[in-house]
């Protein structure tokens, strides 16, 4: 896996493309686990749960990675996340992704974060 395809994905999200990033970068059985969401399986549940998502963004203020390195087939990067919500709210986030790539695309993710208290 090349770096290349990281930062491709990673421009994608700083556009706020996330969902095109889905559909580019993510494998048909993707598996992607988070705190908040738990274990989704397949990228049509993925796609759904992360519309979920940009539904209630009004505006993406902030997308900057800190750190990644690339393997064979894994990948990592941390990340901090400031958005604007529709409900008028700022949200924070800092996260990190690791991710298993086979054949150029994601079949595995996880996110690491805290979540409010």
């Amino acid at each position: 896996m090349k770096n290349v395809r990281l930062e491709e994905l990673l421009g994608y999200v700083r556009e706020g493309r996330i969902l095109d990033a889905m559909r580019e970068f993510y494998a048909e059985e993707v598996v992607m686990e988070e705190p908040l969401y738990g274990t989704t399986t397949g990228l049509e549940a993925n796609l759904a749960r992360e519309e979920q998502f940009v539904s209630a963004v009004k505006e993406i203020r902030n997308f900057a990675v800190s750190r990644m390195a690339v393997g064979e087939d894994t990948a990592f990067y941390e990340n901090v996340m400031d958005w604007l919500g529709v409900d008028g709210n700022e949200y924070h986030i800092e996260q990190v992704s690791v991710q298993t790539w086979k054949d150029g695309k994601i079949v595995h993710e996880r996110f690491y974060y805290s979540l409010p208290a």
